[in-house]
């Protein structure tokens, strides 16, 4: 993987945060972006610009029309503007964004950076059950930026069978702290919807952040806030939860990082590695 070690100032922007009240600040950044004032469209603009934000592809281009902030971050796209990777075996990127981390999962431990690696146990806030069938699958970390489309979707098509909510930190989840601080994925609160597919179990661990104030998936709403003190878990076993390739299975209230577990050995993309920006859609890899 080509990720750099972390350095003196990604230790130093890393560590510097990690006294805040994460979960307040983020509440407060949750109640700011659901208001509609006179300041809206300014802050909507100026974030557009600094961020170089591109809206062709929005189905409501115009940045005016938008009564909260909210509601432009978590903006829908043309349903032309994603092509959806179209073979079974096939698997398509959920998000738009860059590729943090991609390759295998060795014996219940995934890469994060160079030199640290962090436990699947842990990530998947200790469902062994799930850890044994992905202990030795594949994975991609993907980050998402806040210039970019942040609906997530189905990397290949599975049935629902467990959502759970772990609580946690909401560290950034920059490239900066993925380099300078350990286990991080395991540390963030998190959302995890298990599915069971024709090519085995996958998993979708959508990761919280700070300023990251809500996570919902389209089968259960708004997940978090509010904030939990225990893991919690629901089970759809015995629902039909069908979800298809390149349909949304949730979004992100700000952006953050999704992690795609899969069961089965898949073959990537041989040109891909860790720095590439991906479309959601965009064909990753295929099931063997």
């Amino acid at each position: 993987m080509p990720n750099s070690a972390a350095n003196f100032i990604d230790y130093l922007k890393t560590y510097s945060l990690y006294v805040l009240p994460h979960h307040a600040l983020t509440r407060v950044v949750y109640w700011l972006t659901r208001q509609n004032s006179k300041l809206t469209p300014w802050v909507i603009e100026k974030f557009a610009a600094s961020f170089n934000v591109d809206m062709n592809d929005a189905v409501e281009p115009d940045l005016k029309s938008y009564s909260t902030f909210n509601a432009f971050f978590t903006r829908a796209l043309k349903p032309t503007a994603r092509p959806i990777a179209e073979g079974i075996t096939e698997i398509a990127s959920p998000a738009d964004g860059r590729i943090s981390a991609i390759g295998d999962i060795h014996e219940a431990r995934i890469f994060q950076a160079k030199g640290r690696d962090y436990s699947l146990l842990s990530l998947l806030g200790g469902d062994g059950m799930a850890t044994e069938r992905l202990g030795n699958g594949r994975f991609t970390t993907i980050y998402l930026s806040p210039r970019d489309y942040h609906r997530l979707h189905m990397p290949i098509a599975g049935k629902l069978i467990k959502q759970t909510h772990v609580p946690g930190r909401l560290f950034s989840v920059g490239p900066h702290t993925v380099r300078a601080l350990p286990d991080l994925f395991a540390r963030n609160e998190r959302v995890i919807a298990q599915f069971e597919t024709d090519h085995g179990l996958m998993a979708l661990v959508l990761v919280g952040a700070m300023n990251v104030a809500a996570i919902e998936t389209v089968w259960d709403g708004l997940v978090t806030p509010p904030q939990r003190s225990s893991i919690s878990t629901k089970t759809y076993h015995d629902q039909s939860v069908m979800l298809e390739k390149g349909q949304e299975m949730g979004r992100f209230n700000m952006g953050s990082t999704i992690i795609v577990l899969l069961e089965n050995p898949a073959a990537w993309r041989a040109d891909m590695q860790a720095g590439d920006a991906v479309r959601m859609g965009q064909f990753l890899g295929q099931i063997r």
